[in-house]
């Protein structure tokens, strides 16, 4: 899908043009331009040969039906993945991916095994969420948010970004609430701080995975560059000129970073911070063993009782490789 294109075509058009165009595209959620007859034939025939609607996915459906992943192909012919939750309450959230695999190379995530192959397009992007709202369609749903977790490192590719991200937002477009959008970083400072000055109160997360220094740099390679305690100022910068809560992603890996004293020890640096706690089982990518439910519930226990906000998230996905930690396309 290759929205600026449409955008050049439309540009020779009538003004009305591109909301008949936006209203095909996010609203009716047409897959080909055969389909929108308020435009003329010829503008169609235009449209059909140098911007189809089609987008060549492969889907894949968890046991549960609760989890769906695409693989995307892309137009230079490379892949991606994407994945869409069915939430037990009616939401529908679309996990994105920004790049096409991702230099992060965390310990425990396949996506960084891919190395980078390149950073997507704010089109690409786009594409990942329409093609789940068309998927939803049938079923008289829609997706209700979105969260920048997947492939990648969004600040990163922070323009591309957060040109999706208004695309998202855009009552013209898809209309999901800013705060139903969510960005996800290992840490990277500058684009923290460009986040501070935007205008749209988009959702920061930080996969933090460590309560200090040295057991974070054993697990990503990312926190050779600074330390906690810097990281944790710049979320405070964050924090004290936008007020927003800011959730710190927490995997548990068994023997690593899951025992009491560093519940602790993440109690003690979180405590006042104006955050939740999201704490996530590891996945298996063949590199560690995930924490037992009962020692996530004690790391959990541990931290409600010096009063820091927790949830614990609900794995989507496991049988079809769609969890957290375990996209990586294999076609690249």
């Amino acid at each position: 899908m290759e929205f600026s294109m449409i955008k050049e075509i439309l540009a020779r058009e009538p003004k009305y043009r591109l909301v008949q165009v936006n209203q095909a595209i996010f609203s009716d959620l047409a897959e080909s331009w055969d389909e929108v007859t308020a435009l003329p034939k010829k503008l169609r025939e235009t449209l059909q040969a140098e911007c189809p609607l089609e987008i060549n996915a492969e889907l894949s459906l968890s046991d549960d039906k609760d989890t769906a992943k695409a693989l995307i192909r892309l137009a230079d012919g490379k892949f991606i993945e994407t994945v869409l939750m069915r939430h037990e309450d009616g939401r529908n959230t679309v996990c994105v991916s920004c790049m096409v695999g991702c230099p992060m190379k965390c310990a425990f995530c396949a996506t960084g095994e891919m190395g980078l192959l390149r950073k997507l397009t704010a089109d690409e992007i786009i594409t990942q969420v329409l093609f789940f709202s068309r998927f939803l369609k049938k079923e008289n749903a829609r997706v209700g948010s979105v969260v920048f977790m997947g492939m990648g490192e969004p600040f990163l590719n922070y323009d591309n970004v957060m040109q999706a991200v208004r695309i998202l937002n855009n009552p013209e477009c898809f209309g999901i609430g800013a705060r139903h959008i969510s960005i996800s970083t290992c840490g990277i400072f500058d684009g923290i701080r460009k986040l501070t000055t935007e205008d749209i109160a988009v959702n920061l997360a930080i996969s933090l995975h460590a309560p200090n220094d040295e057991v974070r740099r054993k697990i990503m390679p990312v926190a050779e560059g600074y330390t906690i305690a810097e990281l944790l100022t710049v979320i405070d910068e964050y924090i004290a000129k936008t007020r927003r809560k800011v959730m710190f992603e927490y995997l548990l890996i068994d023997g690593v970073n899951d025992t009491d004293e560093m519940a602790r020890e993440l109690a003690t640096i979180l405590k006042h911070k104006l955050c939740v706690v999201n704490l996530i089982q590891y996945n298996d990518t063949g590199a560690f063993v995930a924490s037992s439910h009962n020692r996530m519930n004690r790391f959990k226990e541990i931290l409600e009782k010096a009063k820091i906000e927790v949830t614990m998230r609900y794995r989507f996905g496991r049988d079809i490789k769609g969890a957290c930690g375990q996209l990586a396309t294999g076609r690249n």
